[in-house]
């Protein structure tokens, strides 16, 4: 019998991951969210997943307009992950915030560590999630500290003369 849903959440809580925010484009309907469901799926052809609640905007526009992007967030971006994160700002998440468009269309975010602009070849529906595997169209990455999130909260990578 498998575990419940509090002690599966508990257990991954010890996982640490980085934060992106998924974004996407219907004509002039846009939306994003804040994932830690990312990670890169095969290196010929390039090919990404990220895991989105099904109940979501995000993953009924995804389904809808069959491209996301994926954006990786530096360290000084958790304002911006607290922004896509909460339900209480869905409707003002992009105000002020400077994107463009590589190849799909969907909104990709200045100032991450990397982007990932991609097409749908793949879905899957696991329990309250959609899997998505992505064509990666277009990408750029830059330097820099990741933003990760661990035990609930975000932390930073230690220096490599603390390791």
């Amino acid at each position: 019998m498998p575990i419940g849903p509090d002690e599966f959440k508990r257990c991954m809580t010890r996982w640490a991951s980085g934060v992106s925010i998924v974004t996407t484009r219907l004509g002039e309907r846009i939306h994003g969210m804040t994932v830690s469901d990312f990670s890169g799926a095969s290196l010929d052809p390039p090919l990404v997943t990220i895991c989105c609640n099904r109940e979501s905007r995000t993953a009924e526009l995804i389904a809808e307009a069959g491209c996301f992007a994926v954006n990786v967030l530096a360290a000084d971006q958790a304002e911006l992950s607290d922004r896509f994160a909460s339900s209480k700002t869905e409707q003002s998440r992009f105000q002020g915030l400077e994107t463009e468009v590589f190849e799909t269309g969907s909104p990709i975010i200045r100032g991450g560590l990397a982007n990932f602009d991609c097409s749908v070849v793949a879905r899957h529906q696991a329990g309250d999630h959609v899997i998505y595997l992505g064509s990666v169209e277009a990408a750029r990455v830059r330097d820099g500290e990741p933003l990760l999130y661990f035990s609930g909260g975000y932390r930073v990578l230690a220096a490599e003369d603390d390791a």
